[in-house]
């Protein structure tokens, strides 16, 4: 017997031997029922018998065998199975075992009843191996889409409702701190809570802004016509503030006024000084310089101190590059630096303006922000 006819006249010997393995998969969610388990099974092994009745060229075989071939029902099917499995707190690894456990079903019923004899036997194994291998890349695409719109989606809503708690935590500790007949104790520690919550409600919007990129949203600016010099010398005087013992120099070289978003230029002053001062060398000044070259306002944040490994520059405004393959045995100035400077990097590009960097032990580390000429 032809392997196709026999999958559609052995279709409930293979679905019992697929629920099995199915039931077998240890999940942290409850186990599910006999349709459950064996969702989607039969589509894909049914279109999985019909392609193979397909005739096909030897283009096509290849194509398959990369898993490439033409989208059918039985890419849907194997696109729902893979959410469904997700959501039933399968892991990839385990669905991927799921399609190894069925090929190796079909094929051990199979010859189990086959004289192993006649020539198109190995083309429908062939046949066969092709079509479940094209069904398990559409289920791990499927899969890993899934898993990454979740987390994107998980990202914004946990930013966005941890906004709130933050929010009463700074006022009660405002309104603890301004207490009459509150001890000196009292006020510190009221105090550490109100600077802790902010710099809590700071990590929330770097996690709002990264949400709103990942969600291919990008940093939203509200352009209006102001003046850098001034949002800079704010930002400047608030740092000096925030770290006393450290020395910030700015140099305004010109007067930049243009449409910029005030906020959003503040928060990438704010995220290239606060850099500079937690990982340059703290007993030398940090830079600030305001210039314009041949029409184009650029901005330079400078800091001495241990430069940044050239192996890692290029990931520096890719926070996802740097933590995978960078972050864990970062050590200096190059440790930690990566969200801020990525948030940084994406209000600039919003402003069609970019960032460059250059660092080195004998000239200290030098951050450039260009902004276009239509932003004077």
């Amino acid at each position: 017997m032809r392997l196709s006819d026999f999958i559609e006249n052995s279709m409930e010997a293979i679905l019992q031997a697929w629920e099995r393995y199915a039931r077998s998969v240890d999940t942290d969610l409850p186990k599910q029922d006999s349709t459950g388990l064996r969702n989607h099974a039969e589509k894909i092994l049914r279109t999985v018998a019909a392609d193979m009745r397909t005739s096909q060229s030897r283009q096509q075989q290849a194509e398959k065998a990369q898993g490439k071939g033409p989208r059918t029902s039985s890419d849907t099917a194997a696109q729902t199975h893979a959410v469904a499995r997700l959501i039933a707190g399968f892991s990839m690894d385990q669905m991927v075992s799921e399609y190894r456990a069925l090929r190796s079903s079909v094929l051990s019923l199979w010859l189990a009843q086959e004289v192993f004899a006649q020539a198109h036997q190995v083309q429908d194994i062939i046949r066969f191996n092709e079509a479940i291998d094209q069904a398990l890349v559409e289920s791990i695409a499927a899969y890993g889409a899934a898993v990454e719109s979740t987390r994107k989606m998980v990202l914004a809503v946990l930013g966005h409702d941890l906004r709130s708690p933050l929010g009463a935590i700074l006022m009660a500790g405002d309104l603890i701190h301004r207490q009459k007949g509150l001890n000196e104790k009292g006020k510190v520690l009221a105090s550490q809570v109100c600077t802790s919550a902010r710099r809590a409600n700071l990590m929330i919007n770097d996690l709002l802004d990264l949400a709103r990129c990942n969600l291919g949203t990008g940093i939203p600016v509200h352009l209006q016509q102001v003046e850098l010099n001034l949002i800079c010398h704010a930002v400047v005087d608030e740092l000096r503030t925030a770290f006393p013992g450290a020395s910030i120099l700015l140099d305004e070289q010109a007067h930049i006024t243009g449409q910029f978003d005030a906020e959003r230029i503040a928060q990438v002053f704010t995220n290239l000084i606060g850099n500079a001062l937690r990982h340059g060398d703290s007993t030398a000044p940090i830079t600030v310089t305001l210039g314009n070259l041949q029409g184009v306002p650029r901005i330079t944040v400078h800091n001495s101190g241990e430069p940044i490994p050239p192996e890692v520059i290029p990931f520096l405004f890719k926070p996802e590059g740097r933590y995978s393959s960078y972050s864990s045995g970062e050590r200096g100035s190059a440790a930690g630096l990566g969200l801020g400077l990525f948030i940084a990097s994406e209000i600039v590009a919003s402003h069609g303006g970019r960032i460059e960097v250059e660092s080195s032990e004998a000239q200290g580390t030098t951050f450039e922000v260009m902004l276009p000429t239509s932003a004077e």
